[in-house]
């Protein structure tokens, strides 16, 4: 499951010689959402069961069964669960460089580009589609590979991943993007925040960051990722509290205090409104 301390994702996925994974997940029962983030490594969601929300950039998408998402390296990206929805899906990580290495002609002219973000590819498929009936074959084939994975599994796997953007490319629906100044923007402060988190913030201080006003800055934040800064910064403290309760066994109170909770009380009301139950619950869980 992806780290959710961590705005800028930097966790391995796979062996080293072979940086591919996957790993089934479900919304809300493994985790409440997954918080906005990004990293270098390409990411797919294929979606099971049930329906969820996954936010690409500051666009939200309903997801349903079948949908496949598509997250370039870079991309600001969360999934959130859909009011009392639940959603089982497939997350899909893999580097770049699985596909093909710098000379190869492949690399040269589809990989390092989507890498580059010269080029970019759909970040949502339906089964309305026309090459989606063909780009979920791909999904399962690779699935079933990697679960039995017999002597040429990792063939099967890179195979099924080249068939599965060359038939994105072949639509003809990739285009040149731009990152857009509010995004580098957007991604400034959750950098920001991820290292600051722990200190008592206030929205003034995040406005300062993007140079500016608190008023504008609160309508551009929620804007951007549907929330209020100060619900974005508590829904951050909790999750990186609730890793932390899995990953150590400090007291809840440190816990609290090193995720920015002054008040232990206050951080056991808010822990259990935000999970369904307290943090010694969650930890025994």
């Amino acid at each position: 499951m992806q780290n959710q301390a961590s705005l800028q994702e930097t966790k391995q996925h796979g062996a080293v010689r072979f940086p591919f994974n996957l790993y089934p997940c479900t919304i809300p029962g493994d985790f409440q959402q997954v918080a906005l983030h990004w990293h270098e490594s390409m990411e797919l969601v294929f979606v099971k069961q049930g329906t969820g929300l996954v936010q690409v950039g500051a666009v939200t998408y309903p997801a349903y069964r079948g949908d496949i998402f598509l997250f370039a390296p870079g991309t600001l990206h969360a999934l959130r669960q859909a009011e009392e929805q639940r959603m089982e899906y497939e997350n899909i990580i893999f580097e770049p460089e699985l596909l093909g290495g710098a000379e190869d002609l492949c690399a040269e002219k589809y990989l390092l580009p989507l890498q580059s973000g010269r080029l970019s590819l759909p970040v949502r498929l339906t089964p309305n589609d026309l090459c989606y009936l063909q780009a979920a074959a791909c999904l399962r084939e690779l699935e079933d590979a990697n679960r039995a994975k017999r002597p040429g599994y990792e063939l099967l796997v890179k195979g099924a991943l080249l068939r599965f953007l060359a038939l994105l490319i072949a639509q003809g629906r990739q285009c040149l993007p731009t990152e857009t100044a509010d995004t580098q923007r957007l991604k400034t402060v959750l950098q920001w925040l991820s290292a600051h988190y722990a200190e008592p913030l206030r929205v003034a201080d995040a406005a300062g960051v993007c140079s500016f006003s608190a008023s504008h800055f609160m309508r551009w934040f929620r804007q951007m990722t549907g929330q209020s800064f100060i619900s974005f910064l508590n829904e951050y403290r909790l999750n990186t509290a609730a890793e932390v309760l899995q990953t150590t066994d400090e007291t809840v109170l440190t816990i609290a205090t090193r995720c920015g909770f002054e008040n232990l009380s206050y951080f056991n009301r808010a822990f259990k409104a935000h999970f369904g139950m307290t943090p010694r619950e969650y930890r025994k869980k």
